[in-house]
């Protein structure tokens, strides 16, 4: 069993990162404020961990808001969650020994205790340890998912991807590649267009931001149609994909964040019938339903990293006090592949 180091203090203070108020429309800075806390060292069957990195993604802007959901809304006035990785310092825990690297749910603070359940550690010399929140991590196996199972993707494929250079898109855009597929990824930055097409191999970009009617550039990117459109947008990606489908073709319906900081409803893609007239498949889910296949998913990743198929860029910020400020980055498109805080 492992025993709890002597050269640490009895008590740590760590520093967490908690929601003030419930953001309406765009969150600005003062929705949040940085507490401290102390926290005793870890009794029987605990251990300590410092967070390394922690995780911002769109999906937390849903915990903002006190709705039930698939995950329960953040507490005001408490320590928000999140995903993290981090190294344990002290341990009274069987399993978890000092010195080991872990991955957890407690992000936005920088120390936390546990007794090891939804903790799992992972290898540091296979990747670097923040990737295990990116490309390693939830990122990658919704990718994973996404695209080879909920899309039941098929080889010699066209995929259109948006959101294409963000955690999630950027996965997709390789894996798509790497099966044989052509690949159209769309994104709203001269810097993260370069990089889809000079790094993941993507065949066509397309500039949103800048591209006049998207409909007209994505007609002109497919000129065959699509066979799976992977969402992470909504809006009006959404709906320049529909009128491109190809029959039989498959929306993977992963996220929408065109649409979170919305304060009415928008309005739906208006050529919906296209579902219809071209018998369509638009199928939404959740990462967390599919943990059983994150040992395939690290197995087949792995693999392709090692064989310099699989690439991946960090946005990172520095410090707990900056985590406000890296989230609220996703929505500005701050961030080239996944967005981490360095604590």
């Amino acid at each position: 069993m492992s025993q709890v180091v002597g050269s640490i203090t009895p008590r740590v203070v760590s520093r967490e990162v908690r929601l003030k108020r419930r953001p309406v429309g765009m969150p600005v800075p003062s929705d949040f404020e940085l507490a401290e806390v102390t926290l005793a060292q870890p009794g029987d069957g605990e251990f300590l961990v410092r967070n390394l990195y922690m995780s911002v993604d769109p999906y937390m802007r849903g915990r903002m808001i006190d709705r039930k959901s698939y995950v329960p809304p953040f507490e005001l006035d408490e320590a928000m969650g999140g995903g993290c990785v981090g190294v344990v310092e002290s341990s009274n825990h069987e399993r978890f020994n000092v010195g080991d690297h872990v991955l957890g749910m407690n992000g936005w603070r920088e120390y936390w205790v546990s007794d090891g359940t939804d903790v799992q550690t992972v290898d540091p010399h296979l990747a670097p340890v923040q990737a295990y929140l990116g490309v390693l991590g939830m990122p990658g196996l919704t990718a994973y998912v996404g695209l080879l199972e909920i899309g039941a993707l098929a080889d010699g494929d066209t995929v259109f991807v948006s959101g294409a250079a963000g955690a999630v898109g950027s996965v997709v855009c390789q894996i798509a590649k790497i099966k044989g597929c052509r690949v159209v990824g769309s994104a709203g930055s001269a810097a993260k267009l370069d990089w889809l097409s000079a790094v993941a191999g993507v065949d066509e970009v397309i500039d949103y931001k800048g591209a006049g009617d998207l409909r007209d550039a994505l007609g002109e990117a497919c000129p065959d149609g699509i066979d799976v459109y992977f969402d992470n947008v909504g809006g009006a990606h959404l709906e320049a994909a529909l009128d491109l489908m190809n029959t039989g073709g498959r929306i993977v319906a992963c996220g929408s964040i065109s649409t979170y900081n919305a304060t009415e409803p928008p309005p739906g893609p208006r050529n919906m019938f296209r579902v219809v007239t071209n018998r369509l498949t638009i199928r939404g889910f959740i990462v967390t339903d599919h943990w059983d296949r994150f040992g395939a998913f690290v197995r087949d990743a792995s693999g392709w990293i090692a064989a310099g198929q699989l690439k991946w860029e960090e946005t990172v910020h520095e410090g707990i006090e900056s985590a406000p400020a890296a989230f609220l980055g996703l929505f500005t498109g701050e961030n080239l592949g996944k967005m981490l805080v360095r604590l």
